[in-house]
């Protein structure tokens, strides 16, 4: 079964500078700073934050997961995110990943839409693990990167 869940939101700072926070590993440090309940700990195991590193996340009910970033494109401004260990791949899915986008506005070099996009796919007697996927935790990220933007815009 595949599923995938999708939300944007248009913020008033220009794109280039919303993917220096959405683009880069700092979402992940401001994060865990700032929600510490949903992120326990952030490791970076290998890499720079470019494409090929992985990440390990220490979650709730001492869980974790460990991702790897496929894609990193500066020009395009989209990162994605691959899960390769623990998370939803313990609870019988086979395909798990986050793809962010920062989106230039035509109209408005002062603001542009971040997207975030889950995709997944999990075992047919597993589906019922499907409800578990929210796009809640990545919207509450999305709005500790706003915020972040919001407070430093002008620095």
């Amino acid at each position: 079964m595949f599923g995938r869940l999708c939300e944007e939101i248009e913020i008033k700072v220009a794109a280039n500078e919303a993917w220096k926070i959405f683009g880069a590993l700092e979402l992940g440090h401001l994060a865990f700073q700032q929600l510490s309940d949903i992120i326990h700990k952030m490791e970076v195991l290998e890499g720079d934050g470019g494409a090929g590193t992985v990440i390990k996340l220490s979650l709730p009910g001492n869980t974790y997961c460990k991702e790897i970033l496929k894609v990193v494109d500066q020009e395009k401004r989209v990162k994605i995110a691959e899960l390769i260990e623990g998370g939803f791949l313990d609870m019988g899915f086979t395909f798990y990943q986050v793809r962010i986008e920062v989106i230039e506005n035509a109209k408005d070099e002062n603001s542009c839409t971040v997207k975030f996009t889950i995709e997944y796919e999990v075992k047919e007697d597993a589906a019922a693990n499907a409800s578990l996927v929210s796009i809640r935790p990545y919207v509450t990220m999305m709005n500790v990167g706003v915020d972040y933007l919001a407070k430093n815009k002008n620095k």
